[in-house]
């Protein structure tokens, strides 16, 4: 397995020919083809590729991929844990300590077999059964990166001086399962992803294009909003960074106060799920990185054995219903679960009472 060669994939891209890694963001300003993924804990890497070419995503080849059993996935919160835990936020919103928080767990697998597990054949099963506008794969596994994303969400873009976000909030099956609350959820974020950018953006320049558009995703329907703003003078990357990461729609209003909530509440590191995971073209200055969700990583350095994980969570406000939220978190990965599982065919490729078991 590891001496599969590093690889980058990315909106039609092959990265190849690993030239340097780093975790400085200032790099990402200096020259040539970088991909970048950020753990939404903070830790940065940005591999930069010398073989950057057109390419579409490969067929998938019958045995390159060997997912987890359905019936092994196990979760960081079980249902019980999880809804006493939107019931906690609820308790903070009502103290005023915070006006929304993400709750999030993270679900675990044993890789059956871990020298024959490539997340680049991960990723041509994902572009198949759930194709995403942010899709990407990461493979350097020297670095202990090996990430497949079928992101459906915009963290940053960058063409030149523009910056844009498309924070998403309020999730369904369809529009009409979409409540007031999701609407009043994404407007409360819009405004925490201006203020993220307003710290790095001239002033006066942040707008906000497109406030709750209902977008189609396999499976389910989004509340998707747009902001964009004109950098400052000499701001760059490392700025972007330092001034909104890790996303707002993944953390919650006020920032620094959901960050708090979700270190009390949720057991494990969530890694690059909810992180920022992407490119940059240094020499054309443009970069697109996306919020690291519906994000599956290998975990080779896991007790017990090579592990697959997979993160899945909920935006919590006032007016949520812990039942609810959790159902969120599992509509979120039944799809993609199944599709890592081999398990997409079936009718109930994996049966929901899986997802909620504690590991």
């Amino acid at each position: 397995m590891h001496d599969l060669a590093p690889l980058a994939r990315f909106g039609g891209l092959v990265a190849t020919d690993l030239r340097d890694v780093t975790s400085d963001p200032a790099a990402l300003d200096s020259a040539g083809f970088w991909a970048v993924v950020a753990d939404f804990e903070g830790r940065l890497v940005c591999a930069r590729f010398g073989d950057v070419r057109r390419a579409p995503v490969p067929a998938p080849q019958p045995g390159a991929w060997r997912g987890p059993a359905p019936d092994t996935w196990m979760s960081s919160l079980d249902r019980a844990a999880y809804t006493a835990g939107v019931r906690r936020i609820r308790e903070y919103i009502a103290a005023g300590e915070v006006y929304q928080a993400n709750l999030c767990r993270v679900l675990s697998a044993p890789l059956p077999d871990p020298e024959h597990a490539d997340v680049d054949a991960l990723a041509a099963l994902l572009a198949r059964g759930n194709p995403a506008p942010y899709a990407g794969t990461v493979r350097l596994p020297a670095h202990g990166i090996e990430v497949a994303t079928a992101s459906p969400e915009l963290f940053l873009r960058r063409d030149g001086r523009t910056v844009e976000s498309g924070p998403i909030k309020g999730t369904g099956r369809t529009a009409e399962d979409l409540l007031d609350k999701d609407h009043a959820e994404n407007v409360m974020i819009v405004d925490l992803v201006r203020n993220d950018l307003g710290r790095v953006c001239a002033t006066g320049s942040v707008t906000v294009p497109a406030l709750c558009e209902v977008e189609e995703h396999p499976g389910l329907v989004h509340l998707v909003s747009t902001v964009r703003g004109e950098l400052a003078e000499r701001a760059g990357w490392p700025e972007l960074f330092a001034g909104t990461f890790p996303p707002g729609s993944v953390t919650g209003a006020p920032k620094s106060s959901a960050l708090r909530v979700i270190a009390a509440l949720e057991s494990v590191p969530r890694g690059p799920y909810c992180g920022g995971i992407g490119w940059v073209d240094a020499d054309r200055g443009t970069g697109g990185l996306a919020v690291g969700i519906r994000t599956f990583w290998i975990d080779r350095g896991a007790p017990g054995g090579p592990v697959l994980r997979f993160g899945t969570g909920a935006g919590i406000t006032w007016d949520s219903d812990p039942e609810r939220e959790w159902a969120e978190t599992q509509l979120k990965a039944s799809r993609l679960l199944a599709v890592a599982s081999g398990a997409y065919r079936l009718s109930r490729p994996v049966e929901q009472a899986r997802l909620s078991r504690r590991g």
